[in-house]
């Protein structure tokens, strides 16, 4: 029986629990963040420099292709660079078609890898899916690693779907063929779980994803995932697309999961703009877990959208500014203040809702509109505490911040 969309979010999370290096999975603790490298594993350099990048965006786990003999054997050389840049991020592999093969051939990088991501639609074919499959369990039991058994849309088990869609045509009341599709999908992730505990893998060496590249079929198919299983989930819309479309088709589809308690790591699987940075989709991945509330990573800026009331755009720079701010500040913030992340923030431009928010946030600043007399008062704790001016208002509020930090958070090493 499917619960109720009104059960609360803690009843619809996974109750096990997976270990992934330093990071615990499912059940009670908070959504992991993930993302995965885009340069070619084989340069050690390259690959190493963007997993360390990643990791200091915030992203608790990272992934990288594994798919040729020089790329598995470049893992050793990655895993020693970032142990030289302190940077102690779990590494995945993500293995398709000849993982059991690399796996075995390169020890070391069976080894070194804080867990393993295979596909059931491509581990294998024909009469060497189950061996081939069998082989990759074999090896995570043999250096005790857990296994994301990931269902994709695009490369989903063809013998299966094939079953169940000639099952369907011969049933009196037939469902539609996306509703098989779907059906495939989930039954491919918990048949292939089924399997690998009987191989011998622990029930808590295993997280399940079934991804997409629809909104309302992910919603769809994790709902029923979860209903029937209490396996850790991996959330993501795959292929979400470039820009603003694959922001807000995986927010939007996240943000239905996540609320329905549904998910326990996420990717923001964004396509990389021309110039940006691949730590987009870690930002994204963190605003919007904390913009629902679920984990807090980073002081939160609210700021004014800007109407006819303001006609400067100075608000606007200020706005950026102090997100720059904090964000460039924030690696040190963590390790020497307990509980900066929550740290609120507010940026308005006028004086109709400006004092009122500004009051709100921890620290706000409300900048003349139009018409008004050109001074900024700052808010802190909801009482004013400074009249801003002149060409170093903004230096001066930047520095307001790292005194109200320094003053209000207590000091993790004192």
């Amino acid at each position: 029986m499917s619960r109720s969309d009104g059960e609360t979010a803690a009843a619809r999370r996974a109750t096990s629990t997976v270990k992934i290096g330093g990071i615990s999975v499912g059940s009670c603790h908070p959504v992991v963040v993930q993302s995965m490298t885009n340069t070619d594993t084989e340069d050690v350099k390259a690959t190493a420099t963007q997993i360390a990048e990643l990791a200091r965006a915030g992203s608790e786990l990272v992934r990288i292709t594994v798919n040729t003999e020089n790329a598995a054997a470049s893992v050793t050389g990655i895993m020693e660079r970032l142990e030289m840049m302190s940077c102690e991020v779990p590494v995945v592999g993500d293995f398709h078609y000849n993982g059991h093969r690399l796996l075995q051939q390169y020890p070391e990088c069976a080894r070194l890898l804080a867990k393993y991501r295979i596909n059931q639609g491509n581990v294998g074919f024909g009469r060497k899916r189950d061996e081939q499959f069998a082989t990759i369990v074999g090896l995570a039991i043999e250096y005790d690693k857990p296994v994301r058994i990931g269902v994709n849309w695009g490369s989903l088990d063809q013998g299966l779907l094939a079953r169940l869609m000639d099952d369907n045509g011969r049933s009196t009341s037939p469902q539609s063929a996306d509703m098989v599709m779907r059906e495939a999908l989930v039954r491919s992730a918990l048949d292939s779980a089924e399997q690998a505990e009987k191989l011998g893998l622990a029930h808590d060496k295993i997280i399940l994803s079934c991804k997409v590249s629809g909104v309302q079929d992910l919603i769809l198919v994790y709902r029923e995932l979860a209903d029937r299983c209490v396996y850790p989930l991996h959330l993501g819309l795959t292929e979400a697309g470039m820009g603003s479309k694959g922001i807000v088709s995986s927010s939007a589809a996240l943000a239905v999961l996540l609320q329905q308690g549904i998910g326990d790591t996420i990717r923001i699987s964004l396509t990389p703009e021309p110039g940006q940075p691949r730590t987009d989709e870690v930002v994204v991945a963190q605003e919007l877990l904390q913009s629902m509330g679920l984990r807090a990573f980073s002081p939160m800026v609210t700021a004014c959208p800007g109407c006819g009331r303001t006609t400067s755009t100075f608000f606007q720079s200020l706005a950026m500014d102090v997100t720059n701010h904090v964000r460039e500040r924030m690696p040190a913030w963590k390790l020497r203040y307990d509980g900066v992340e929550n740290l609120s923030l507010a940026v308005m431009g006028c004086i109709v809702n400006g004092p009122g928010e500004s009051r709100q946030a921890d620290i706000g600043i409300s900048l003349p509109g139009t018409g008004e007399s050109p001074v900024a008062p700052v808010f802190i704790d909801g009482d004013k505490a400074a009249t801003l001016r002149g060409d170093t208002l903004t230096s001066d509020f930047l520095a307001l911040i790292d005194e109200y930090v320094n003053s209000r958070y207590q000091h993790i090493h004192d």
